[in-house]
């Protein structure tokens, strides 16, 4: 064996120590302190989540969270059969889910839903979410200051947008809401959160069931005929119905985390007051720049081994992307702290990235623009009507955001 070799052996081999990883309650919208230790350490570190057996890898640039993410040598189907280390206390994963399939099922899957979700189809209700949206301002500002934005319109807004989307009737939409915060809450415990999820799940399997021959183009309507045209089994698609409704209730966090830096930061808001023409990219950038989650999402596991910067991952072991670190890569965006709101470009992972990048992700920024547009020109002088610090944020959840947004205009 020559010198090289036993030098780029070693080298291969170095193996970075285990950090334990909180992921504590955060005030507002500050990084993650841990994370930034991580980053800071190296490219490729390990980790410990409060919950699940053992560590992970975890990769924070940009080019080696896009690796990971597109290659299919790290699997999110081999995660089921793992108690992987991680930040949620209940974790049950299904196999029919499409978060934990892998190409080409993942691809079928995701294919049923694809008109719904194209620039086309989020255009087919931008009209009737703008509708809903006037509606939510004009109650808004009949009442009066002082008021609750999230629960007066960054609540309400996206679970009707989502449940139109869907195909939800009105009815049924606060139902949805309740499941969706069980859900995601970490503080309630393994089965209260998989209960709300199953019984999601039975609600979504009956309304799939009643549009089997539906013309619609909601997306109870395309699962539906996709079940019965046998494309896709009632299984796979109750899996799908129950992740994009929860997504879709995702906006109400990072909207409320998009207008608290704006009220916290007034000549960030003053700017897209005066310049209407930078709103979309500003909203790029506030969408890279705000802290989504806590810690990091869904794991995956290296099916053979794999070399990243220097560092060997062995087939087995699991490995995390952080997307809110790859969205702060120095390498990518210069000043990566400062909201820049002409940054371009910007190729930020907000919505993740490869197979399992965001479905909703055309929606999300639909609405996202519709409220910066109703609120910034139809509320004069729209600001927080408590001091920064007083604003209370969620706890206890893995979706960041404010409990509350108390404004005055």
């Amino acid at each position: 064996m020559t010198e090289e070799t036993l030098v780029e052996e070693a080298r291969t081999e170095t193996v970075p120590p285990v950090r334990p990883w909180p992921a504590l309650d955060l005030p507002g919208v500050a990084f993650d302190p841990v994370l930034s230790e991580l980053m800071e350490q190296g490219p490729v570190t390990r980790v410990e989540l409060p919950n699940g057996e053992g560590w992970a890898w975890l990769v924070t640039r940009m080019d080696d969270v896009r690796t990971v993410t597109n290659d299919p040598r790290f699997s999110r189907e081999a995660v089921v059969d793992r108690e992987v280390t991680r930040l949620a206390p209940h974790f049950v994963p299904s196999r029919a889910a499409v978060g934990f399939l892998d190409p080409p099922d993942h691809t079928r899957l995701r294919r049923a839903v694809a008109p719904a979700l194209t620039a086309d189809g989020v255009e087919r209700v931008r009209d009737s979410a703008r509708r809903m949206l006037d509606e939510l301002v004009d109650d808004l500002l009949a009442n009066g200051p002082p008021a609750d934005l999230t629960a007066e319109v960054l609540s309400p807004f996206p679970i009707a947008v989502i449940c139109e989307l869907m195909g939800v009737p009105v009815a049924d939409r606060q139902g949805m809401h309740a499941w969706t915060r069980l859900i995601l809450s970490s503080s309630h415990g393994a089965s209260v959160g998989e209960q709300a999820k199953e019984e999601m799940g039975t609600y979504f399997a009956e309304l799939l069931d009643a549009r089997a021959d539906s013309a619609g183009e909601d997306i109870a309507s395309l699962l539906g005929t996709a079940v019965a045209r046998r494309e896709i089994s009632l299984k796979e698609a109750v899996g799908l119905a129950v992740l994009l409704q929860i997504g879709g209730e995702a906006v109400t966090g990072n909207s409320g985390q998009m207008f608290y830096l704006l009220l916290t930061r007034p000549e960030l808001a003053d700017r897209l007051r005066a310049d209407r023409e930078i709103r979309p990219r500003a909203i790029d950038e506030l969408l890279r720049h705000i802290p989504h989650r806590n810690a990091v999402g869904l794991s995956r596991i290296a099916l053979e081994d794999v070399e990243i910067k220097g560092v060997r991952i062995r087939a087995g072991d699991a490995v995390y992307v952080s997307y809110l670190a790859a969205n702060r890569d120095p390498d990518v965006f210069p000043d990566p702290g400062t909201i820049d709101l002409t940054r371009s470009p910007n190729p930020h992972v907000a919505f993740g990235f490869g197979p399992h990048y965001c479905p909703g992700s055309q929606l999300a920024r639909m609405e996202s623009e519709l409220l910066v547009d109703a609120l910034l020109d139809r509320v004069p002088n729209l600001r927080l009507a408590v001091p920064p610090e007083q604003v209370p944020f969620r706890k206890g959840t893995l979706i960041r955001g404010p409990e509350a947004l108390p404004v005055a205009w």
